[in-house]
């Protein structure tokens, strides 16, 4: 299965969705006013403003948040990405047994494994990969109304590669528990949960005010045409 496979997705297309959300895109300018405004407030510890931006939310994506009835086309997607996942984890032995695949507007766009061990990236997981593809065959850094189907539950790089990417929905079959990783594994979630200086990398800021001098320089540039 590549990007030219002609599979049409039965389920409902952002199109003929009523609760669909409209894509739309913030201008560089109005996003960095708004980042802006917000800095101020932000400190080492990462304590929000106290005064929301006046620029309303960035609508991502489009049918977000929707659980949908899972069709047998969905399940065509998903075994194969499974079978990309048994390819690299069981036949050629190179990586973990992780595959997904992206797909929009009922075409394959990206298909993808694991390549961790191969390429020496510890972000080269099979989601980020799919993502990576599939950008780079639509020309675009964002994805909205694609749906990634993923081999096995996503981890919270995976899943934030996707909600920056705009992607609509994932789908995943096995869950990472059954993937018999150790319970440590896990304990990213509730690190990201935790201030800044409880957590197991505890960030920290410095230089503030030159990093922040940078911003206010781009954010003086004229709008590329």
């Amino acid at each position: 299965m590549n990007g030219n496979t002609p599979l049409v997705h039965t389920g409902s297309s952002p199109d003929g969705d009523g609760d669909y959300l409209a894509f739309s895109m913030v201008k560089r300018r109005n996003f960095l006013a708004a980042a802006a405004a917000t800095a101020g407030g932000m400190g080492s510890g990462g304590t929000p403003a106290a005064e929301a931006p006046a620029d309303p939310p960035v609508r991502l994506g489009g049918a977000r948040g929707v659980t949908s009835a899972i069709t047998d086309q969905d399940r065509v997607y998903m075994r194969e990405a499974i079978r990309v996942m048994r390819q690299v984890g069981v036949i050629d032995r190179s990586a973990f047994p992780f595959g997904a695949i992206i797909v929009r507007d009922g075409k394959v766009i990206a298909t993808s494994g694991n390549t961790v061990w191969k390429d020496r990236d510890p972000t080269a997981h099979a989601e980020v990969n799919a993502i990576r593809e599939a950008c780079r065959a639509t020309g675009s850094i964002e994805l909205p109304g694609a749906i990634l189907y993923t081999s096995c539950e996503c981890c919270p790089m995976c899943y934030a590669a996707a909600y920056f990417a705009r992607i609509d929905k994932i789908f995943y079959a096995a869950g990472w528990r059954d993937a018999g990783f150790p319970d440590s594994n896990f304990n990213v979630y509730d690190d990201m949960t935790r201030p800044y200086p409880q957590r197991v990398l505890a960030p920290q800021q410095m230089l503030r005010e030159e990093g922040k001098a940078v911003w206010d320089e781009f954010r003086k540039l004229p709008e590329k045409p």
